[in-house]
């Protein structure tokens, strides 16, 4: 589960970059993905996949 995080700063502060890489950094790679999970539900809607498109090509021989 993700555990919501508020923290209030500056735009203009430089370092707020920095320490939310250092916090993601710090997360298991099972958290960083649940959480880019999350921000897709968040844009695609509730989706369970994204569609796929692929194209076949007929190839003549030489």
């Amino acid at each position: 589960m993700i555990k919501k995080v508020v923290r209030k700063s500056h735009l203009r502060d430089l370092q707020s970059a920095r320490v939310d890489l250092e916090y993601w950094l710090g997360q298991p790679a099972t958290e960083r993905v649940a959480a880019v999970d999350y921000f897709r539900n968040q844009y695609y809607g509730s989706t369970t996949r994204l569609q796929k498109v692929a194209r076949i090509i007929q190839r003549t021989h030489c």
